[in-house]
């Protein structure tokens, strides 16, 4: 077992402030927390943290559209997406948001410093603005057709289909979002962040360990193609932080964002006295630093958001784990895209160790996209959590808590499988550690397939209840118990709501370095039904709000 106590700062990239989160958002938070939670459990500093990402024209339109400020707009947000995220038991340690004073003063510090190292450039170039709206119109606000697969439908940075970058203007047929009207061109100055000085640099750090190899492939295909300078600017009308000494020009939320990360500790710092900024964020720094995030902001996280780092001799992350997208019927669930089950809407109708645990039966460290099937998630949670799991509990709780007061007996019936148990620890670590999810729900359910077959074979309930027959009785319940006890230690991370209520059924904590040691002679509380079956009538009622 791991000895050496590590620091680690554990980010999910930002929920934007226009909207509800959804529980393709929550698909992030939820492997983050997963992950966090094991940390922890292993006696790891933890940090957790995440913010609203609080800028950008998407902010500016909509709060218009409610008649509200900006302000107010991204405040109303921002509890929102706090509520959703404590209902989901993402356990964060600070949730901040880029529209802070921490973000101002730290944008402007980095922004100065790349200045004056000469890596900022002014550009005169031709944009899209909407002549109706009298707006430049963002990458977000452009619909056309892809100019490399010729995906219709596609934003004006990248595209969903392919994951093709390009310029607005290569666009073919672009459409404003707003107007619904082809945009004109018009010329503008901005300024631009020189990304391809960094090119060597990005060649060498992205081989570091940093990256999963799938991830590699696809930055290596952008640096093959050739770096371009990065927009860090946009006009006003915007909703985000002024430029100074540019008049009328406001920093893009892409450079901003990032630098959340960095502002969203600071924040953390002023709450807990105890943490020293310049001791996570120096560039020789001995804490851990790991991104989560979407296979759709790669770009950002293995190019620019290191470059600017290195720039301004700030540490690198030592991981940028990347998912992919959560799907329902092939499509993706996308806030833009209309398609969703808003999060506060699955937790009215069904609970959070539900969703928590389908993502992780199916979450592994690569980028392939995960698809929702509700069908196939009740029969899992029925089946996993209530037919094998709650059940082994229950149907050996109720010998001892009849027969034996609820005390567990002083002995093992069988050594040699709980040993098998204990061994398989190391396994399970192993996938932890490394985000393979889907394995430890699979071999967590081996096991516990294991002990109903163990419960099985010794049929307690055919026992004649007589004298000489009570220790026996007694042992087979207190194993059933106990190997019930390390699957559920391997799951805490997974399932925090049933491990709460384990630990008042065995009045035990579950933790990871009692794993060795059965609880033996213990007393237990009498057993409540620890998990409910999810009914297909529950389901029904969720999917009927969006139809």
């Amino acid at each position: 077992m791991s000895t050496v106590l590590r620091k680690i700062l554990v980010t999910c990239a930002f929920p934007y402030a226009n909207g509800s989160i959804h529980i393709g958002h929550m698909l992030e938070h939820i492997q983050a927390d997963i992950w966090v939670r094991y940390q922890r459990m292993r006696g790891h500093e933890v940090w957790f943290i995440s913010a609203d990402d609080a800028h950008g024209t998407a902010i500016m339109l909509k709060s218009e559209t409610l008649g509200i400020s900006s302000h107010k707009l991204i405040k109303n947000i921002q509890k929102e997406h706090q509520i959703d995220f404590m209902n989901f038991n993402i356990s964060y340690d600070n949730y901040h948001s880029t529209h802070s004073i921490e973000n101002l003063y730290l944008l402007r510090k980095i922004f100065t410093c790349l200045n004056n190292k000469g890596l900022i450039q002014e550009k005169i170039i031709s944009q899209f603005y909407d002549n109706i709206k009298k707006i430049f119109l963002p990458d977000r606000f452009i619909q056309g057709i892809c100019p490399v697969c010729r995906s219709d439908n596609q934003y004006g940075d990248n595209c969903e289909e392919c994951g093709a970058t390009y310029e607005p203007i290569d666009l073919i047929n672009p459409i404003s979002v707003i107007s619904k009207k082809k945009p004109i061109l018009k010329n503008t100055k901005h300024l631009y962040f020189d990304l391809t000085f960094f090119t060597d640099f990005l060649k060498k750090w992205i081989y570091s360990g940093v990256l999963d190899d799938s991830v590699i492939k696809k930055t290596e295909e952008w640096l093959k193609v050739g770096l371009k300078s990065w927009g860090i600017s946009r006009d006003a009308p915007y909703f985000g932080f002024k430029i100074p000494n540019f008049p009328n020009k406001y920093f893009y939320v892409w450079l901003d964002a990032p630098i959340g990360y960095i502002s969203a500790f600071k924040n953390l710092c002023f709450k807990n006295k105890e943490l020293n900024f310049n001791e996570l964020w120096h560039k020789e720094s001995s804490y851990e630093l790991y991104h989560f995030i979407g296979k759709d902001i790669i770009y950002f996280h293995t190019l620019f958001w290191p470059s600017i780092l290195e720039a301004v001799s700030l540490r690198k992350p030592n991981g940028i784990f990347v998912h992919g997208y959560l799907t329902m019927n092939g499509l993706k669930l996308s806030k833009s895209r209309g398609f969703l089950i808003k999060a506060s809407d699955w937790i009215k109708y069904l609970d959070s160790d539900s969703l928590r645990y389908y993502y992780a039966s199916k979450l592994s460290n690569n980028i392939n996209d995960i698809e929702m099937n509700l069908e196939d998630f009740v029969q899992k949670i029925n089946s996993d959590i209530v037919n094998k799991l709650v059940n082994l509990a229950s149907r050996n709780a109720s010998f001892i808590n009849k027969y034996f007061n609820g005390y567990l007996s002083n002995k093992l019936n069988d050594n040699g499988l709980y040993q098998h148990f204990i061994d398989m620890s190391n396994k399970i670590e192993n996938f932890l550690e490394k985000r393979e999810f889907s394995f430890v729900i699979k071999e967590s359910m081996k096991l516990i397939d294991i002990a109903n077959q163990y419960i099985n074979e010794k049929k307690p309930w055919k026992i004649e209840i007589i004298e000489t027959n009570m220790n026996e009785l007694q042992n087979i319940c207190t194993m059933g118990i106990n190997l019930f006890r390390i699957v559920m230690i391997f799951l805490k991370p997974i399932l925090p709501d049933l491990a709460i209520k384990t630990e008042f059924f065995l009045i035990s904590n579950l933790t990871w370095e009692s794993i060795k040691k059965p609880l033996l002679s213990h007393k237990i509380n009498k057993f409540t039904p620890l998990y409910e079956r999810i009914s297909f009538k529950k389901i029904s009622q969720l999917i009927n709000l969006y139809k």
